[in-house]
């Protein structure tokens, strides 16, 4: 096979009125880019046809890659599988409504390789959609997001990314984490940059989103804020917080033990309760963070997977001498 620049990625979820306009615009812009690439469609277990159209336009232009999942995973799923078939040495990702202008790509790519950013994210600055129940909540999220992970953007939610490969495929994605994938990237350190996108508002089908998703989006959130704070080190999490409920506690039943011998005061009633509920919840969280302790070591042990992310070695090829020049060894 050729080498790929860049792969699309593109999940499709009952599409079918979308699909030929949407492969037409990503082939016709890329091929005028110059550059080899290819359009991964991801079918998500659709109902209404969208895999057999995926299936006739792939015959007719085999720079098209189709992958139909059994049945509906979700978009978090079929980005995950996505990257996981990619050959390029640049990924993107977007959505299959037409809503992403692919026009916006090479600008993306040139951005990230201009910039040596690892990625690049899509900012829908003059967004297309209602207000109550789309932008608003997006904005919200956004600024949730930003506060919770250190990683501020405008706009999570757009799906027109463009990422470097070694930076994307090591990622492991559940729930609805594609939308955290900058956060989940930035762990690593690497650089991210934002530019301003063209979106265009749906003309076929009906969206998949709404407010309905904002409880799963921030359950996530939870899951990606202690992955990119405390994965590598729980007891300072837990035990922070079973140290604080133990002192309570403590505090709570040593003032009592004082009353009762100085003021002959009765030890029964709902403050004692409370002081041995505090120190052995304490005692509790500190055992709980031990043992997440382990795991986290286990994890990391298992698999070899190490605490640290290389960008790249410079070094001497001849290290026994001083006239070899030096090579550059990107990890």
């Amino acid at each position: 096979m050729n080498a790929v620049d860049l792969s699309v990625v593109i999940p499709v979820y009952n599409e079918a009125e979308n699909l030929e306009a949407l492969c037409r615009e990503f082939t016709e812009t890329l091929g005028a880019w110059g550059r080899p690439f290819e359009v991964i469609l991801v079918d998500d277990g659709s109902t209404d046809g969208s895999f057999e159209t995926l299936r006739r336009l792939q015959g007719a232009d085999p720079r098209l890659r189709v992958i139909q999942f059994r049945r509906n995973f979700g978009q978090t799923a079929a980005f995950a599988a996505g990257f996981a078939y990619a050959r390029g040495r640049l990924i993107a990702t977007a959505d299959g409504d037409l809503q992403n202008d692919p026009r916006d790509l090479p600008a993306m790519v040139e951005r990230l390789e201009a910039g040596e950013f690892d990625i690049v994210c899509g900012w829908r600055k003059d967004r297309k959609d209602t207000f109550i129940n789309r932008r608003l909540p997006s904005i919200l999220a956004n600024r949730l997001i930003s506060w919770a992970t250190g990683v501020k953007l405008n706009d999570y939610g757009c799906s027109l990314k463009v990422f470097r490969a070694e930076v994307v495929k090591p990622l492991k994605l559940y729930g609805e984490m594609h939308r955290f994938l900058p956060a989940l990237a930035s762990e690593m350190g690497v650089r991210i940059a934002e530019h301003v996108v063209n979106h265009r508002a749906r003309q076929f089908g009906r969206t998949k989103y709404g407010i309905s998703r904002t409880v799963r989006v921030v359950l996530d959130l939870v899951t990606v804020k202690f992955l990119l704070s405390y994965s590598t080190r729980p007891l300072q999490m837990f035990g922070l917080l079973g140290v604080l409920m133990g002192l309570a506690g403590g505090v709570l039943l040593a003032f009592l033990g004082y009353m009762r011998l100085t003021r002959g005061w009765s030890a029964d009633g709902p403050i004692l309760l409370l002081g041995v509920l505090l120190v052995f919840t304490g005692v509790q969280l500190l055992t709980i963070g031990l043992l997440a302790e382990l795991q986290a070591r286990t994890y990391h042990e298992s698999q070899g997977k190490p605490i640290y992310v290389v960008r790249q070695v410079i070094e001497d090829t001849d290290p026994a001498g001083t006239s070899a020049p030096r090579s550059t060894r990107s990890v």
